[in-house]
């Protein structure tokens, strides 16, 4: 999740507490994540699939990614959209569709998560949650970590990235002493808030400068301008 020895890590463990993160690999190896949104797909980060990886699978239901477990399940990918207006250069629009070769049973460890209402937005302070398998420190862990952050302004977020960096399309989060951030690995993967409906996903990691360095937020694709875009590609009304 971050790379820092004076990093603080928060440990939950995925089945029943975040069960729509998912693992995306590559011929078995971890190299984004991403979230169950129903039975069929997975919301994750365009920049993960600028090229087709091969042997492509998702995990599910995971808490480890060194050991089998009994509530886990893994699907191949059928198809995988990316978003028509993704700029590499730029991270604007970063935001994918997989279609999942078969449909997933709901269990206690695997559900999907709510998606930011259209034009919806969340104010400067506000506390959400990033999980992810991503780099926590140099000695190689695997276990999937949770940290809570609050959301920085895309005003104070531009003063950190320069000017023209941060569209609308974006929106950031991290400590402005550092510490806590989403890092290598988590990119795909959600940022979430805690609703009175439920849990409710509103970003997706995207890009940063380093990992949880001071007044360097993380930035995060922003779910709620891509509603349109998501259920006219997966069939939704």
């Amino acid at each position: 999740m971050v790379a820092a020895k004076t990093v603080e890590l928060t440990y939950k463990k995925l089945g029943g507490s975040w069960p729509w993160q998912v693992s995306i690999q590559s011929l078995g190896s971890h190299f984004c994540g991403g979230s169950l949104i129903n039975n069929n797909w997975i919301l994750s980060a365009a920049h993960c699939f600028q090229s087709t990886p091969a042997g492509l699978s998702v995990f599910l239901g995971k808490q480890s990614l060194q050991t089998s477990e009994l509530n886990s399940l893994t699907i191949t990918v059928a198809q995988i959209i990316n978003h028509p207006s993704y700029v590499s250069s730029t991270h604007d629009n970063d935001i994918a569709l997989l279609q999942l070769s078969s449909s997933v049973t709901f269990s206690d460890y695997i559900q999907p998560v709510c998606l930011a209402a259209a034009g919806s937005t969340l104010g400067s302070g506000t506390l959400v949650w990033v999980t992810g398998w991503g780099d926590i420190s140099s000695d190689g862990k695997c276990f999937a970590t949770s940290v809570e952050l609050p959301i920085v302004s895309n005003t104070a977020c531009t003063s950190a990235y320069g000017s023209g960096s941060i569209t609308s399309n974006m929106m950031c989060a991290g400590l402005s002493q550092g510490g806590k951030d989403s890092c290598q690995g988590d990119s795909g993967g959600p940022l979430v808030i805690k609703q009175s409906t439920g849990w409710t996903q509103a970003g997706i990691v995207s890009f940063g400068y380093g990992c949880a360095l001071p007044k360097i937020p993380g930035v995060y694709a922003r779910v709620s301008e891509y509603q349109n875009w998501i259920n006219s590609r997966i069939g939704m009304k």
